[in-house]
């Protein structure tokens, strides 16, 4: 289940800097599909033709509880997996027609980075904090030692980590400076869209705020792109421009993320912002998650946990439609939330 404690108290929407966002898209999501091969000829739907488009300068949420896919697309928008159907659109170049396997030597790999979910495991124990930020810079450009240490010294310095720091290993450091690095890391080589997988997750609760304050001041110093995976709704609720919710695969709800926090239309994310301290009633979920191996096509993805369902969501599954400012796939998305 997604974790709506209110960790970062230092945070409030006042704090929240939002920089230009430009109207065209830097990454378009087409009828994207990811399908792993499970016992005899079935299939497990991880992501199942999902659409969606971040804007240049944007930050978009992605929300959802363990298992929706989460992890499943961004790991394919970063080239990561290969796709099994569809297309990833950036800055007008399917990278879906490259294969994982030899992304990284394509010339938008450096443009495209991530920032891992936990930083002691995804840092080298053996590299130095220098060592394992000028990395990427030693695989994706053409620089020389000088000039990569004099890049390191730069981002290490944007991102707040000591020069003192910078010889150290991985266990030598904080976990607070562990994720400085992997942050470091990833804008080494300027990337235009980071990916962020509950970068602070792995934190201790009083060094998370300092890190998304340092993550947003980024984002607004330096024009990046976030794709931002959180199970804190509030974190997402106040770094967030708009918020995409998934279920099993599906987008079920996509707005903006203070229209979708005060006003949720989708059965499901209505019962995720419900579980936010102050937010009104616990609107709790009974019945048991449908598999993801073989779905029926024609079901709603929810149907068997929704307050509202009828015996027509389990005969028509409903599209993503217009509904006000969300996009919302449900046939109740008119009714009034509980």
């Amino acid at each position: 289940m997604l974790d709506a404690a209110p960790l970062v108290t230092e945070l409030t929407p006042s704090a929240h800097i939002k920089p230009p966002v430009s109207t065209a898209p830097l990454l378009v999501l087409e009828r994207l599909h990811k399908r792993f091969p499970v016992a005899g000829k079935r299939q497990l739907h991880a992501v199942d033709d999902l659409n969606l488009s971040i804007a240049s300068g944007e930050s978009l949420g992605l929300v959802g509880e363990s298992g929706c896919g989460k992890s499943t697309l961004v790991r394919l928008i970063a080239r990561l997996l290969d796709t099994t159907e569809g297309r990833i659109v950036f800055d007008g170049v399917d990278l879906a027609a490259v294969p994982a396997k030899r992304f990284a030597k394509a010339p938008q790999r450096s443009e495209v980075q991530m920032v891992f979910q936990d930083p002691t495991d995804s840092l080298n124990p053996r590299f130095t904090a220098r060592e394992a930020i000028r990395e990427p810079l030693t695989l994706l450009s053409p620089m020389s030692r000088a000039e990569a240490d004099a890049r390191v010294d730069e981002v290490a310095a944007q991102v707040g980590l000591p020069a003192a720091l910078l010889p150290r290993f991985p266990h030598q450091l904080s976990g607070g400076q562990k994720a400085r690095v992997g942050i470091a890391r990833a804008l080494a080589v300027k990337p235009r869209l980071l990916i962020l997988d509950e970068p602070t997750a792995a934190l201790d609760v009083s060094v998370q705020a300092v890190v998304l304050q340092l993550l947003e001041q980024l984002r607004a110093e330096l024009g990046l792109t976030l794709l931002f995976v959180s199970h804190d709704l509030n974190v997402v609720r106040l770094l967030t421009d708009r918020v995409a919710v998934m279920y099993l695969g599906k987008l079920v709800e996509l707005g903006p993320s203070e229209q979708v926090f005060h006003s949720p239309k989708h059965p499901y994310t209505q019962s995720l912002v419900s579980a936010i301290p102050g937010q009104g009633p616990r609107i709790r979920l009974s019945g048991e998650v449908s598999s993801p191996i073989d779905p029926p096509p024609q079901a709603c993805r929810f149907h068997g946990r929704c307050p509202l369902g009828e015996d027509r969501c389990g005969r028509e599954a409903p599209m993503l439609r217009q509904v006000g400012p969300q996009l919302v796939a449900c046939h109740f998305a008119d009714a009034p939330a509980p």
